[in-house]
């Protein structure tokens, strides 16, 4: 409840509904830095592999990305945000968030995501880069609201990871369960979360081998 609801950084629009992808992501790398589309890649394919009812894979070019994902150095990571956002809420952006990276999505009016932008510095290092790239790449999806009173999620900026923990994963396949659809209430996912709930910790037990 806590990561899709809500927004860290609200620009426009509703954020008392569930926003989710219902369609196919595609993620298109857009960067010079092969090791890190590498890495990107594996990230992608990680998360493909936990969340069960999310299709989500690389796609070869822009024009078939829903996700875009730049990769810039950390010198040009202000320039960067202005080019996305323009200079006033690069300026808001910089001095509410500080970011090392950002990630941000654009809904129609079912609440459904349409298209997801993801800037990534590439240049601070593997744990910051694989941090960065699972957080925002997760919070693009749909959970965009970082929270500092859960401690087991990556989704708290007080807490760094570097991999798909299992909390996560749980939160991700809450959100990707078909009974739960873009536009919902808060009162509307409670209704169903109970059923959702059993089937994703089977889930999630069964994709990470866990033990009873």
């Amino acid at each position: 409840m806590k990561t899709a609801f809500g927004a860290e950084y609200h620009l426009a629009g509703r954020v008392d509904r569930i926003r989710k992808y219902e369609v196919p992501v595609r993620v298109f790398a857009d960067g010079n830095r092969t090791d890190r589309k590498t890495q990107l890649a594996k990230i992608v394919a990680d998360i493909a592999t936990k969340v069960q009812h999310l299709d989500i894979a690389l796609a070869e070019n822009n024009d078939g990305a829903n996700v875009l994902v730049k990769l810039v150095r950390d010198r040009d990571l202000y320039r960067t945000i202005t080019t996305f956002y323009g200079g006033e809420r690069a300026r808001e952006i910089k001095s509410s968030l500080d970011p090392q990276c950002l990630s941000g999505f654009r809904k129609n009016e079912k609440f459904e995501i349409e298209h997801s932008d993801v800037i990534l510095t590439v240049d601070n290092g593997d744990f910051v880069f694989l941090d960065c790239a699972y957080e925002e790449l997760l919070q693009s999806l749909g959970p965009i609201n970082d929270t500092s009173s859960v401690p087991w999620t990556m989704f708290n900026d007080n807490v760094s990871m570097g991999f798909f923990d299992v909390y996560d994963q749980y939160i991700l396949n809450v959100l990707y369960d078909p009974r739960v659809k873009a536009g919902m209430t808060v009162q509307e996912v409670k209704a169903v979360l109970p059923d959702v709930l059993t089937d994703v910790r089977a889930w999630v037990k069964k994709v990470n081998d866990l033990a009873e």
